[in-house]
């Protein structure tokens, strides 16, 4: 049973819901994670733009005078939403935090932005992360064959397309298939006609191809997902988006796990990994569970509601 809301959490959830608004509220929420249970490798470019860079965070136990003993943890790319329009890596050193102090490397990349670019060009920059990340999987002394997507949002449909339209991958000289997985939260995959303008220009509505939904995408093969969105998102329909691609998962024999989760909304979901704010939903334990599961047993793993 998860703790009651103290003071201190309840100024996180505010923090957290100022987060999707862009009004700083990522700055306040950092602020309430600890800064000294992970080690940080900042500024890595992965790529020649600006935006190519990433943020690395590595738990204490792999930076240690000695190698730990035990198999080496899966590292996590981690996407985050904004509707590709704005975002910054430095945002979301909580959910670094959360998932290091956890034992999990976590790599979070920026990427070029609407307007400067749109579809497909942010796919492409997310692929050429994930190549990279890739290959220095055993630098941060990770395991690449652990390697899983990971995104809030836009952010997750950017997890969801390297995912299942092999594209993106294939260009970097990957392959979809080697993934352990991926997790989408609040994501969006279902979104076509697009209403919103900022969106409309990022996918050069009305000209979006019917290709540019994760759903159209779907096969036997995919990597397994864990899906998780609020029960309740005022933002991004979870029936249309995360239940309609979980159906359709599972309709194809994929691997998938779905919940729609209480006490939480579309800002507060990602932050409830936050420690002050893991009372709200068991965001963190359900993503850990997925992410440290053995790939053969998620792999074979029957899709579940």
């Amino acid at each position: 049973m998860h703790a009651p809301p103290t003071r201190r959490s309840l100024l996180a959830t505010t923090a957290a819901g100022a987060l999707l608004a862009g009004c700083g509220g990522a700055d306040w929420l950092n602020r309430l994670v600890p800064k000294h249970s992970y080690a940080l490798l900042p500024n890595q470019d992965y790529g020649p733009h600006l935006r190519h860079a990433a943020d690395v965070y590595l738990p204490l136990s792999l930076v240690g005078a000695a190698p730990a003993p035990g198999a080496p943890p899966p590292l996590v790319m981690f996407f985050y939403g904004g509707s590709w329009t704005r975002g910054d890596r430095a945002d979301y050193r909580f959910v670094g935090e959360a998932l290091a102090a956890s034992g999990v490397v976590v790599v979070i990349a920026d990427h070029r932005l609407s307007p400067e670019v749109r579809y497909p060009d942010f796919l492409a920059d997310c692929a050429a992360a994930t190549a990279w990340a890739w290959s220095q999987a055993r630098t941060f002394g990770a395991d690449p064959q652990r390697l899983f997507l990971m995104g809030h949002s836009a952010g997750a449909y950017n997890a969801a397309m390297l995912a299942l339209d092999a594209r993106w991958l294939h260009a970097v000289g990957r392959l979809p298939s080697r993934l352990a997985g991926w997790v989408g939260l609040a994501g969006v995959y279902d979104f076509l006609p697009i209403r919103n303008p900022e969106v409309q220009q990022a996918f050069g509505w009305p000209g979006t191809p019917a290709d540019s939904q994760p759903l159209a995408h779907v096969s036997r093969v995919a990597p397994p997902a864990l899906l998780l969105a609020p029960r309740n998102d005022d933002v991004v329909d979870p029936v249309r988006n995360t239940q309609g691609l979980a159906d359709r998962l599972r309709a194809a024999g994929a691997p998938v796990q779905a919940q729609l989760l209480g006490g939480v909304n579309h800002a507060t979901l990602p932050a409830a990994m936050a420690r002050p704010l893991r009372w709200m939903a068991p965001v963190l334990p359900q993503v850990l569970a997925f992410v440290t599961t053995p790939p053969q047993a998620l792999a074979g793993a029957k899709p579940s509601a």
